[in-house]
């Protein structure tokens, strides 16, 4: 009986690792190609580039300058801006001390001369001399007049609650009287003046009120 034939190189492996395991496991694994795997480097775009860019492509590259200048310019400006309104609220914030500090500068000023009257008025009693109290009260009341004025320019008002309904918002009831000579309810007698700076009050008129009288 015939045996077949082989064809030749039929079932052998024509690599030598195929015929020497060995060596196969010997040799070194295959590193994969440099740049598989890793991020690729960031186009940089320069003059050159840009000249030989597509013209398309040029004129974007050349608005994005023109954007990156014009936002370097605006940023620029806020920080002006920021800076210059810190200065001024620093500037402000000091001015506003100054103010409530010499608040009163004017209303001082005004009362000086009345200081004076008032002094001189003092050394006229120290040498008061027989038939002199007329002239000192004369003195006293011109001053007492000044007084009034400046104190009214600045804006004090006087409440005078005599013969007037009794007001809670602005006079102060100390006592009651029985009369039957006015209504009830209403001021018979002031005892101290009132005071209030234009529309806000400074101090209440204190004042005594009517009452009916027992029966």
């Amino acid at each position: 009986m015939e045996q077949p034939e082989v064809p030749a190189g039929a079932g052998t492996d024509p690599s030598p690792a195929a015929s020497n395991p060995e060596d196969a496991a010997a040799q070194p694994e295959t590193a994969p190609p440099e740049g598989i795997g890793e991020a690729p480097p960031a186009p940089h775009v320069g003059a050159a580039d840009v000249k030989t860019a597509p013209p398309a492509d040029r004129e974007d590259i050349a608005n994005l300058r023109a954007e990156a200048a014009k936002a370097k310019e605006h940023w620029e400006l806020l920080l002006r801006t920021t800076a210059d309104f810190e200065n001024f609220k620093k500037r402000a914030a000091r001015e506003r001390q100054e103010a409530v500090k010499y608040a009163n500068e004017v209303l001082l000023q005004k009362l000086i001369p009345v200081m004076d009257n008032f002094d001189m008025a003092v050394s006229a009693v120290a040498e008061a001399k027989a038939g002199t109290a007329q002239s000192l009260q004369t003195g006293v009341s011109m001053i007492l007049s000044q007084l009034r004025n400046v104190l009214t320019e600045a804006g004090l008002e006087e409440i005078d609650a005599t013969g007037k309904p009794f007001d809670a918002n602005f006079h102060e009831a100390v006592s009651q009287q029985p009369t039957a000579e006015v209504p009830e309810g209403q001021v018979v007698q002031q005892l101290r003046k009132g005071y209030k700076l234009r529309d806000r009050l400074l101090r209440p008129a204190t004042v005594v009120v009517a009452k009916k009288p027992a029966a």
